[in-house]
């Protein structure tokens, strides 16, 4: 955890939202509490390797994103992200690969985050969070970050809304302000779930 405690209880936490949501800046916070803290998107990246888990699928299904005998992203893109169908297919060859590895990774970890940008549910005992913000306000984030406006909001129109993420979640985290308030949030949060658990709080 941090100098006023040790993680007990096994928390795993599955840490969701969409582009620009500040999953990636929670989940800062949680490894600095003292969790394991994984992206799910790297996950993805590495089944789509040459030899991954997915590959020959994905290969044979789309076989014009497959350059110099490696699936290239960029180019997969190209297909899945202006077609729901396509996208949806997709994510049928990749997701079952993605949360067996999630659930290993479970296993292996005692205190562990993993960060998605999809609706997933491993088996077993997670508790999902969902980072909520305004559509404006991850749009905004998005684009500082670099993202071509209209590749963001493609990407966003894409995604789960809403509604989806707040029916899948067991916690939200609202981050709409600054970066200590989603410090804060994330800890108030780790608080409860730890004191629901028995295990150490933060003080």
């Amino acid at each position: 955890m941090n100098e006023s405690g040790v993680l007990r209880g096994g928390l795993r936490i599955i840490l969701g939202g969409g582009i620009g949501a500040g999953k990636s800046a929670a989940g800062r916070r949680f490894a600095f509490l003292g969790f394991t803290v994984v992206d799910a998107d790297r996950l993805g990246h590495d089944i789509l390797e040459s030899g991954g888990a997915a590959f020959c699928a994905v290969a044979e299904r789309w076989p014009g994103a497959v350059i110099d005998g490696r699936i290239d992203r960029a180019a997969l893109a190209t297909y899945v992200f202006a077609d729901v169908d396509e996208l949806a297919e997709l994510e049928s060859l990749t997701h079952p690969h993605i949360i067996r590895r999630i659930e290993e990774i479970g296993v292996e970890a005692d205190h562990l985050v993993v960060e998605v940008p999809v609706l997933l549910e491993p088996e077993g005992d997670w508790v999902t969070v969902y980072v909520a913000a305004p559509d404006d306000v991850r749009r905004h984030r998005a684009i500082l970050r670099g993202g071509a406006p209209d590749d963001v909001d493609r990407r966003m129109d894409r995604q789960a809304r809403d509604e989806a993420w707040l029916e899948w979640a067991d916690e939200i985290i609202v981050n709409d302000g600054t970066i200590a308030h989603l410090d804060r949030a994330v800890d108030a949060l780790v608080h409860h779930l730890e004191a629901a658990r028995g295990g150490a709080t933060l003080s």
